[in-house]
């Protein structure tokens, strides 16, 4: 065997074992980018920007909500079952090939990049939105090959015409196919609420420490508390439909 191969294997495994790891942790990279974000937003100087903070402001919330759709669409139209329900481990019974998955391989990692691109905007701060998005990039690419590896040693063939038209994460539109599923927002409620109030916490997080950065003491807008005690009062209650109740069960979905 050439010392090539050999490398070629060696990296090959380095690459699935290490995907495989941050796939079971992965729940925690964004508490990696809350401490990350620290330095940057006290080293930049808003007296220059403020009165550009609320346009970007908004500008990042546009693209967060954009996250949240192709998340939702993705969810909302996904079979129990397919790839890219799982949680704990690599599981698929049958391969996804339908609705986002017909124009990008990994729509929930497109949809993540895109929520955390939006918080990152907030801060105002390019070298941190440079950071994340490279951090993300080296964070997912891994856990994107140990799960492509585990479809093509379970489906074959059949993943291989897949993928070969199928970009990995930046989508093709002109690619689409309707969904077997149709469109449950009963799936988004039992499954998103966790994910809608990591974002707003994120949101918030981020005008706490600029405002510290700017006004040395830690403070929300009116607004934003609002926002904040709304959605924890709808986490709660869905929550408790979620575990109390049949309410939020539906058949052939995960």
């Amino acid at each position: 065997m050439s010392i090539t191969k050999i490398i070629f294997m060696s990296l090959n495994q380095s690459f699935d074992q290490q995907g495989n790891f941050l796939f079971r942790y992965r729940g925690q990279f964004p508490v990696f980018l809350f401490l990350l974000a620290i330095p940057f937003i006290y080293t930049t100087d808003y007296k220059f920007i403020v009165n550009y903070l609320p346009f970007l402001y908004i500008i990042g919330c546009i693209i967060s909500f954009l996250g949240f759709l192709i998340r939702f669409y993705t969810i909302g139209t996904t079979p129990k079952g397919t790839s890219g329900r799982n949680t704990k481990k690599q599981i698929a019974e049958t391969l996804n090939m339908l609705g986002m998955y017909s124009v990008v391989r990994h729509p929930l990692y497109l949809g993540n990049y895109l929520i955390w691109l939006g918080i990152s905007i907030t801060t105002c701060n390019m070298y941190f939105i440079i950071i994340m998005s490279f951090l993300f990039w080296l964070f997912y690419e891994r856990i994107m090959f140990a799960e492509e590896k585990f479809l093509i040693n379970k489906f074959g063939k059949e993943y291989f015409e897949w993928s070969s038209q199928t970009p990995a994460f930046f989508p093709c539109f002109s690619n689409f196919k309707s969904p077997e599923m149709s469109f449950s927002l009963i799936t988004i409620l039992r499954r998103e609420y966790a994910s809608v109030l990591s974002c707003v916490i994120g949101f918030v997080y981020i005008e706490f420490l600029k405002n510290y950065s700017m006004y040395g003491c830690f403070k929300i807008s009116t607004l934003t508390l609002y926002i904040l005690i709304f959605l924890l009062v709808i986490v709660i209650i869905l929550r408790s439909l979620k575990h109390y109740t049949k309410i939020l069960n539906e058949d052939n979905r995960s």
